[in-house]
């Protein structure tokens, strides 16, 4: 797993430094596989998938957007691109100057617009990013950091869940470099078991160019209770984030996702595959109906990271024990709006120690 803030960083200098090269890295045939477009977007950092022809003619583009839709449209990793390919993107010709791509993004609300010379063929990409500075976001990231860890233990007897290293550094500094890296600045870490070594660490967030406040829980008060205790001074949608889970989601466009839906609360989720190790019978009743060798079973599971709105923490009652789950159940019986966002970027809930171990290769 790479943590995106270094791939963004890394595109950008590429984009810079050898803009001949740096684009090719994003190309793919129309004749892949949704699988493909998600590898090629996680490897390339460019957050575009250029898709060309048998011919390397250029035919469109494919976005984290578009795959997300054609996940919640039911289609399958394995299935092709076509379904989801960007037939009308936005494209310049190379005499176009940055100055004027730079406005064609900012109108259209896009990050990328390819550059396409007279023969359908891709010289270049201009890259928002590498043209103007990411704006800062006034929304809060709050970091839930007070669960004492047991599956960890013995890691977690003198050293709280958020605190373990993984390639040097703390779990939840990696949170907060990768949400930083987006212009998120303003944090808030709920702490309980051992709290006092994570503020110890991180202080006020000066060291790390941030601004961290703190809820200081009582009591264990689960994965949303302490959001019982914020005093928000701002009604903008706000990032909760589990402080055992690392990856590369895009918490901006979570968020943007999130206000986009007029959702109250947005549950970032993850598909799960695991294979079944037998033959599988299907019955009717003792009548057999037919079989599957090995099947492979899909779910989709709580990766950790949310965005509410302000709305969702009167729902909460002050001080007491909550599970998000929980309060998602309570929104629903509310017949409040609560949506999902699948994600399809590396992802790794640090639970136990097995997982610590994996962390720590990966990264």
């Amino acid at each position: 797993m790479h943590i995106l803030a270094n791939r963004l960083q890394a595109a950008k200098v590429n984009s810079l430094k050898n803009s001949e090269q740096f684009w090719k890295k994003s190309v793919l045939k129309f004749n892949s596989s949704i699988q493909e477009a998600i590898s090629n977007l996680n490897n390339s950092g460019l957050k575009i998938v250029l898709v060309v022809n048998h011919k390397d003619e250029f035919i469109g583009t494919i976005s984290d957007g578009d795959i997300r839709r054609g996940l919640l449209a039911n289609l399958n990793i394995n299935d092709s691109i076509k379904k989801i390919i960007n037939y009308e993107a936005l494209v310049v010709p190379p005499e176009f100057d940055k100055k004027s791509a730079l406005k064609l993004m900012e109108l259209n609300q896009i990050f990328q617009v390819p550059i396409i010379n007279n023969k359908k063929n891709i010289v270049g990409l201009f890259l928002r990013h590498s043209i103007t500075i990411e704006n800062e976001r006034n929304n809060i990231m709050v970091i839930m950091a007070g669960g004492i860890g047991k599956r960890l233990l013995p890691h977690t007897e003198n050293c709280p869940k958020p605190m373990l290293e993984v390639s040097g550094k703390p779990i939840l500094e990696h949170i907060i470099e990768r949400a930083k890296s987006e212009g998120f600045l303003n944090f808030i870490i709920s702490i309980n078991y051992l709290g006092e070594m994570i503020e110890s660490y991180f202080g006020n967030g000066k060291k790390l160019g941030v601004n961290i406040n703190y809820i200081r829980e009582k009591k264990p008060l689960g994965t949303a209770g302490a959001l019982s205790l914020l005093n928000l001074k701002t009604k903008e949608p706000f990032i909760v984030s589990n402080g055992d889970v690392i990856t590369d989601i895009s918490y901006a466009e979570l968020l943007d996702f999130h206000s986009k839906n007029n959702s109250i609360a947005t549950m970032a989720v993850n598909l799960y595959e695991w294979q079944n190790p037998y033959g599988v019978v299907r019955l009717d009743g003792v009548d057999i109906r037919g079989f599957e060798e090995k099947p492979i079973n899909r779910t989709h599971i709580n990766a950790g990271v949310y965005a509410l709105s302000n709305s969702a923490l009167s729902f909460l009652e002050k001080d007491c024990h909550c599970d998000m789950p929980k309060l998602f159940e309570q929104l629903m019986e509310s017949s409040q709006k609560v949506i999902a966002y699948p994600m399809h970027e590396p992802w790794l809930d640090v639970g136990r120690s097995a997982d610590l171990n994996k962390a720590n290769k990966k990264i």
